[in-house]
């Protein structure tokens, strides 16, 4: 309970809370606003720690997750809670042997049963209930770098607790996560959670290059004090680990409701595995009322290319305040204000620290300790590090750890299976002293792909789900992009943009965390060049797509006429066979040679052969020239010349000449895509370096 003391006001009385009960009473700002949607973020928060702890050690994540729903009456069972009544009325339902009525019917639509039952439902103090409101057993494990005995506790007990604070891209940042998932479960259960892991100390690898497995499995079973914010430990052991164990499993009981957040989940995993398509990730789901109701996903891992760790950094002099300096001030080691500068910011060298102290006047001494700052002088040193960007670098993005082109194309292949895609990435920026990196890809169809413009939206590698309409990428593909100048429909083509951004600290609006606004103009811009890249190299394979169509149904216009052609045709054609029969054997008036002539136009008389004449005419007479004939040579005329153009394009070798369907195939097997990543801040020790004057090519492992 939070401490209580008296105020001046008769009446009124003044409390402090710990942070843990805080949360607990405030969970809708971690995400857990209802049973559905805390279902979902506990599961959320426990992979995405499961993913922290295996790229902690560079291992590739293999992530498993178990959801095993049960009805209100097996929670009592396994938990044992007594209930002696036979009936009673539960919610609008009539209830049997002292269990609440659930046919097991998970309504997608989140149906809440509000049905009449007699006089049953005229009880005030029963409590309603959504229908598909119900209890879960999640279970996720990893093989990841686990924890070490002693630290359980504190790193799954103690809110506010974490290692992602800093300067450094994170996946997580207010040490929340799991801790949250402890409150909800105590909230809505009463159950402590349950943890096994294995931790190693020293050396990942053996000699041989296998995973090293801990000696140890250890098991610890944990609640919360939610007034002391502090771990509640119910046991704590150690075992021998016989079983090979490596990685963690966390076990928690919670209520929630599936039916309305089913979709989501799914939704998370699919766009989870576009993120981080080096993981392989599964999910479970059974159902123990009824078993045709359970469900399994499955995202094998398509890459083994894991984006570099992120490092942390120093304080960029434009995105200091008064307390940052204050606590820099305090833990510094610096004994002189111009080392202070240069050691304890990122950006400064002892020449630029000495410039800025002779900006800041008279009250300040190079050689001054830097605990002689007041708050007035500290006031006044925020103010000249905000506004001297002339003198500093723009914050380097070296530090921040993007998927990459080559891993989201192949996450976006794996999970959407478009037709067409294009990766790019922007170069760094940087926005109130924080870096950051946009990538984009804008794919055209897919399997369950919708017409129109759909957005998917990632920050620091987490897939936001919720609020997209108001966010950045949202905004900007929808109203900043002309796709019309780039050959795509943005109402019939199926089009995907995906948006992924990295920084030191992603700009969220709102308590939820989940979008981007687009007040930062920073960001925004670079949104928009990326998308326009992606755009910019779909527009020539579009070109040639249309090209196709246009063909295509140029061709069908031909065909659908060549019927009537040969009938016509072949009716001429036949005509003059008559008139010459009849010519020959003297019944029918010949027209002398000077009115035939004079009937022809230069042209014509050129171009008129009797003896060809003649030749045609036979060989209607012996049935070599028909109407099926005509037809058979128009339909190979308009096969062989539709595709005019498209063949010099695609088809001709080197030399001039056709390739082959067969050489043309077996060219495009061979095919790679080759994938160049920008490197704006090189090591000057890297090894085997490929130097040029005009570029540097630096072999990634």
């Amino acid at each position: 309970m939070g401490r209580k003391s008296s105020s001046g006001n008769q009446g009124e009385v003044q409390q402090s809370k710990s942070p843990a009960e805080f949360f607990a009473e405030n969970q809708s700002i971690a995400g857990f606003d209802n049973p559905g949607k805390s279902l979902y973020t506990t599961l959320r928060e426990l992979v995405e720690n499961s993913l922290d702890a295996c790229e902690s050690v560079d291992v590739l994540p293999d992530v498993s997750v178990r959801i095993e729903e049960m009805t209100e009456a097996m929670f009592n069972a396994l938990r044992g809670v007594p209930d002696d009544s036979k009936e009673r009325s539960y919610g609008g339902k009539l209830t049997k042997k002292g269990h609440p009525y659930d046919d097991g019917d998970d309504n997608d639509n989140g149906h809440v049963d509000n049905h009449d039952d007699g006089a049953a439902n005229k009880t005030k103090s029963t409590p309603k209930r959504a229908k598909s409101d119900a209890y879960f057993q999640i279970t996720v494990r990893d093989n990841g770098c686990g924890m070490a005995h002693s630290a359980i506790p504190d790193l799954l007990g103690r809110v506010l607790s974490g290692s992602k604070y800093g300067v450094r891209q994170t996946r997580g940042k207010f040490g929340l996560g799991a801790k949250m998932a402890l409150i909800w479960s105590k909230k809505s259960t009463g159950v402590p959670i349950t943890i096994r892991t294995s931790h190693v100390n020293g050396a990942l690898l053996d000699h041989q290059g296998e995973r090293t497995v801990g000696s140890t499995i250890s098991h610890c079973v944990l609640d919360i004090d939610i007034y002391k914010n502090r771990p509640r430990v119910l046991s704590h052991t150690q075992q021998p680990n016989t079983e090979s164990f490596i990685g963690t499993e966390i076990q928690v009981l919670v209520a929630g409701n599936w039916a309305t957040y089913k979709s989501r989940v799914v939704q998370y995993l699919q766009q989870l595995a576009i993120i981080t398509p080096y993981a392989r990730l599964e999910m479970t789901y059974i159902n123990r009322t009824d078993h045709k109701k359970g469900m399994n996903l499955r995202f094998e891992r398509r890459s083994e290319q894991m984006p570099v760790r992120a490092r942390e950094v120093k304080y960029h002099p434009s995105s200091v305040n008064n307390i940052i300096i204050q606590q820099l001030l305090e833990t510094t080691k610096a004994k002189t204000l111009i080392k202070f500068l240069a050691t304890d910011l990122s950006g400064i060298t002892p020449a630029i620290a000495k410039r800025l102290i002779e900006r800041l006047g008279d009250a300040y001494d190079e050689d001054m300790n830097p605990s002689d700052l007041d708050d007035k002088l500290i006031t006044r040193l925020v103010q000249l590090l905000r506004t001297s960007d002339d003198l500093f670098k723009s914050p380097d993005g070296g530090c921040l750890s993007p998927l990459g082109e080559y891993n989201l194309n192949l996450g976006i292949q794996k999970v959407v299976e478009p037709d067409i895609i294009a990766t790019a990435r922007d170069k760094p920026g940087a926005y109130d002293g924080h870096p950051f990196i946009v990538e984009a890809a804008v794919s055209l169809g897919g399997k369950d792909a919708k017409e129109g413009i759909t957005v998917v939206r990632f920050a620091n590698r987490i897939p936001l789900l919720f609020e997209g309409g108001a966010d950045v990428a949202t905004r900007v593909a929808n109203s900043k992009i002309k796709w019309s100048s780039y050959k795509i429909d943005h109402k019939r083509d199926k089009i995907g943009v995906f948006v992924s951004i990295v920084s030191t600290k992603i700009p969220f609006k709102g308590t939820g965390k989940e979008y981007i606004g687009d007040d930062i103009i920073e960001i925004q811009q670079s949104v928009k060049r990326v998308i326009q890249n992606c755009c910019s190299q779909l527009r020539l394979h579009l070109a040639k797509r249309n090209a196709l169509r246009d063909v295509k149904e140029r061709k069908s216009r031909l065909l659908k006429y060549i019927p009537d052609v040969s009938r016509s045709l072949f009716g001429i054609l036949e005509s003059m066979r008559k008139r010459k029969l009849e010519e020959e054997s003297g019944d029918g008036r010949d027209a002398s040679p000077r009115k035939k002539q004079a009937g022809m136009s230069p042209l014509k008389r050129l171009k008129s052969n009797e003896q060809h004449i003649s030749s045609i005419l036979e060989s209607i007479s012996n049935g070599h020239i028909t109407e099926d004939s005509i037809t058979q040579h128009l339909v190979e005329a308009v096969e062989e010349n539709a595709n005019a153009g498209l063949d010099d394009e695609d088809g001709e070798n080197a030399s001039g000449g056709k390739l082959s369907k067969s050489k043309k195939a077996s060219d495009d097997r061979d095919r790679q895509a080759l994938y160049l990543v920008p490197i704006y801040d090189s090591s000057e020790d890297a090894q085997n370096v490929v130097r040029h004057p005009l570029f540097d090519f630096f072999p990634m492992n």
